[in-house]
């Protein structure tokens, strides 16, 4: 005779999921996001310290700008060019691409006095404060 068998969708075999998985290939799934620049901001006496890490970048690569309280940091990771003589690329986890990084700083930056350095794949700015201009009271009349 034939039996009749309820299967619930809802249980699960906990050894038949480990052998499922083992059997299952292996695959490396890296995010195709663009490398992330990690940036620390501190303050000192009239100037702002900012630390960004990009390592992997060429000093002519990236390029710092500067719009009165707003400070924009971006790079390009290049990775060298394959060589078909040097055989196939089994794992990657370098990542390449362009990346961005905006913030707003409390004051205004002085650009004509800003110092940039970088070394050991670390961005450093010295960004002074432009002086503040005094407010002047209007008398009304």
């Amino acid at each position: 005779m034939n039996d009749l068998r309820l299967i619930d969708p809802f249980a699960l075999d906990p050894i038949d999921d480990v052998f499922r998985s083992v059997m299952r290939p292996w695959r490396l799934a890296l995010s195709e996001a663009a490398p992330r620049i990690k940036i620390d901001v501190s303050e000192q006496d009239g100037s702002y310290l900012v630390k960004a890490e990009i390592p992997g970048v060429r000093k002519e690569d990236i390029d710092v700008r500067i719009d009165g309280d707003q400070v924009t940091i971006s790079a390009e990771i290049k990775t060298e060019k394959q060589e078909k003589d040097k055989g196939r690329v089994i794992f990657k986890e370098r990542q390449e691409g362009y990346s961005s990084r905006s913030f707003t700083l409390a004051c205004p930056v002085d650009e004509a006095h800003a110092e940039a350095k970088y070394q050991d794949g670390v961005l450093s700015l010295k960004l002074n404060k432009k002086a503040t201009t005094s407010s002047k009271r209007l008398a009304i009349q």
